[in-house]
């Protein structure tokens, strides 16, 4: 009766959410008395997984699943539940896992919790804390079904280091062609640079930045800190920069250990999609500016002397501790 983990994969190597799912899991396990499994699709070297504490790995290989489809993945995730017996499945909430964890819980006829962002509150009846209200409060969920299946948020645990190691079973899940009844057209990759949903910085700008002329000072603050490059909507309505770099509620959540807002005013639906940040960080010539009132620190001054400033302090602060 093992705890089920998807553990999402890009190119072969794992995410970090996959890795703090295991460390998750892990400790759900300890307290149930009992072992996390994680499958795996079309990944490389699963090793890793047991250094997160996964105590065994099925590893679905299968050139149709190459590119993400919610059903099929849905279907995968539901046989490997079913073939270990599982009562606590856990996925990330990731947008991929996020689409197929609704599809998991029909399947196994299980409730489901998304957003869980600590470990249970207890495992009889089974509790968990979740974020509610845009990220702006709590609430205690009991999942009274047998089956549970639970979406973590990311950035919501950490990583934990186990000691031991995953062994490794080929698993392949019978699928039919309704399984791939949706069809992907085309996938757009971006490359070269760290992706908002993994990176434990992001940098974002906003209208205060006055011109997509002006975004190359935020791209040298990226750099220099090893962060994604994101900017709030009216940036991406006005194409100063790609709607793939959107973040906020009606764009991309970010999770991130520190968010730089640089321009951003702080509407309500970019503060609910970035809210879940551990520290937030506010630059813009408005002390009246509503991302003040949620940031952790705040700095009242012009973008373009500060952002520089900035990187130049960085940058000598990177030499002397090199």
């Amino acid at each position: 009766m093992s705890i089920l983990i998807y553990a999402e994969s890009a190119e072969g190597k794992f995410k970090k959410v996959a890795l703090e799912l295991a460390s998750y899991a892990k400790k759900v396990a300890e307290s149930l008395g009992t072992t996390v499994t994680a499958v795996t699709v079309n990944a490389g070297d699963v090793s890793e997984l047991g250094k997160y504490g996964v105590d065994k790995v099925l590893k679905v290989t299968n050139d149709k699943l190459a590119t993400f489809n919610a059903k099929a993945y849905a279907d995968v995730i539901k046989q490997a539940a079913q073939k270990e017996g599982a009562k606590v499945v856990v996925l990330s909430s990731t947008t991929d896992s996020l689409y197929a964890a609704p599809a998991v819980a029909v399947s196994l006829e299980a409730g489901f919790a998304s957003n869980v962002v600590a470990l249970p509150v207890s495992t009889s009846p089974f509790v968990v804390k979740r974020n509610a209200f845009s990220n702006k409060g709590f609430n205690q969920t009991e999942i009274a079904t047998d089956v549970k299946v639970i979406a973590l948020a990311k950035n919501s645990f950490g990583l934990v280091e186990a000691t031991g190691a995953a062994t490794t079973e080929d698993f392949a899940p019978a699928l039919n062609d309704a399984d791939f009844a949706l069809k992907v057209e085309k996938v757009e990759k971006v490359s070269g640079k760290v992706t908002i949903a993994d990176a434990d910085i992001v940098v974002s700008g906003g209208r205060g930045l006055k011109g997509p002329e002006n975004w190359g000072m935020l791209e040298e603050l990226a750099d220099v800190l090893g962060a994604a490059l994101a900017c709030s909507k009216p940036v991406s309505d006005l194409d100063w920069r790609s709607h793939e770099e959107h973040v906020g509620q009606t764009g991309k959540p970010v999770a991130a250990n520190l968010y730089i807002a640089v321009g951003i005013s702080g509407a309500i639906q970019h503060i609910a999609g970035v809210n879940s940040s551990k520290v937030k960080v506010a630059i813009n010539t408005d002390p009246e500016a509503p991302f003040f009132k949620v940031a952790d620190y705040g700095i009242v001054g012009d973008a373009f002397q500060v952002v520089p400033e900035l990187v130049a302090k960085l940058k000598e602060f990177k030499i002397k501790n090199a």
